[in-house]
């Protein structure tokens, strides 16, 4: 298969019509009214534009905020907007730290990623998503406060677990639907009350070496704990788990996985940032960001009317410099679109970019590496591999 059809097998697997419609709209011009769908926004420079803009274009009102609230609660941040999110981003505009991400990733990836490099030089070969999810979820269980003890296996499995938890609530979620029913309202909260439990006894022992109890001595309460700590757990594991083995893949696919390990063991930082780079905009985590138009106003040439659903296409704004190439500057229009942009930019950012490098790293480390087996994940709102297996060449 040609380099990039792996990844394009990964999209239709997820979403076999949504995808190749997002694509066709893409071709309809920077900006355009689709009847029934709303404003959709191809460019990047407008995207951007949108996403600044909050006093015009709001997260609420249509958008997927509204299916998380019923869930966690107002305070998870993506559902927030106005003096409610401006108090609450300025009370953790300090909260990752570079010291306090380091500590956190050596903390919970250490061990993991160890065993996971001595499996891969005695000759092993090693699923890459299993262990994408073995690192989020020990990463999220350090954030919440969640205490993991036992033996070797019985720490990857609760790990496993956790990760789990947020693949059973974005699996309650289906593309084009903005809403959840009363039953799988009821499915997430008794997941999130399991978690609440932790996280609340994290706040109440103010803890600083949890994310919670960070929370707390910047001055957030029990409630708004509990709703950044569920937005971390759905964003940091799905994000990190659909990401990371894709990341992989496409380097491996376009011959670029060797040099990239060659970086991490010299040091050389500029060859890893662009790879991440370039990865991260094919891959396009976050593939549309919905906004809510509370007034009248412009995207372009279209002008819009408040109440209007307003659809940022990341994918067709990412997919627009053209295909894979390291050596392609990274548009600065674009400048990660994928992770949001102004006030809505993604807090958690800084933590998933540790993780990426420290997953990256563990494997480059282990030497050259080849993938041996590959299966997509079908039907998830995320495009993702199911399996993921490589061994050192």
């Amino acid at each position: 298969m040609r380099a990039g059809g792996h990844e394009l097998r990964l999209q239709l697997a997820a979403h076999p019509l949504g995808y190749p419609v997002v694509r066709v709209l893409g071709r309809l011009g920077p900006a355009v009214r689709v009847p029934g769908l709303g404003v959709v926004v191809n460019d990047a420079s407008m995207a951007r534009e949108v996403l600044t803009d909050t006093g015009t274009f709001r997260s609420g009102g249509g958008t997927e905020a509204d299916l998380w609230t019923p869930v966690f609660g107002p305070s998870m941040l993506v559902n927030m907007d106005g003096p409610a999110h401006r108090a609450m981003r300025r009370k953790l505009a300090d909260f990752f730290t570079p010291s306090y991400v380091r500590r956190l990733i050596d903390t919970a990836c250490t061990e993991p990623l160890a065993r996971t490099a001595e499996a891969l030089r005695s000759g092993r070969s090693v699923d890459v998503v299993r262990t994408t999810k073995v690192v989020a979820g020990a990463v999220t269980s350090a954030l919440v406060g969640f205490a993991v003890t036992g033996s070797t296996a019985e720490r990857e499995a609760a790990y496993l677990r956790m990760a789990g938890q947020a693949t059973a609530i974005i699996g309650l979620v289906k593309l084009g639907k903005l809403s959840l029913t009363a039953q799988q309202v009821a499915r997430a909260r008794a997941i999130v009350a399991e978690i609440g439990v932790t996280t609340s006894m994290a706040w109440e022992e103010g803890d600083e070496t949890t994310a919670v109890g960070r929370m707390r001595r910047f001055g957030l309460s029990e409630a708004e704990a509990r709703g950044l700590a569920s937005a971390f757990l759905i964003a940091g594991t799905e994000t990190i788990t659909s990401l990371l083995p894709r990341m992989i893949a496409l380097l491996h696919d376009h011959g670029e996985l060797a040099g990239v390990a060659a970086a991490y063991r010299d040091g050389d930082p500029g060859p890893v940032e662009a790879a991440i780079d370039e990865t991260a905009r094919l891959i396009t985590p976050t593939p549309i960001i919905l906004r809510n138009a509370v007034r009248p106003g412009r995207i372009g040439g279209v002008a819009v009317r408040a109440g209007d659903r307003i659809v940022l296409s990341t994918l067709n704004c990412a997919r627009a410099p053209g295909g894979f190439d390291l050596a392609r500057a990274h548009p600065p229009e674009l400048r990660r679109l994928w992770f949001g942009a102004g006030p809505h930019f993604c807090l958690g950012y800084p933590l998933a970019m540790a993780e990426i490098h420290a997953v990256l790293g563990a494997l480059s480390g282990a030497g050259a590496l080849r993938i041996t087996a590959r299966r997509a994940a079908p039907g998830v709102l995320f495009p993702a591999y199911r399996r993921l297996e490589v061994s050192c060449a």
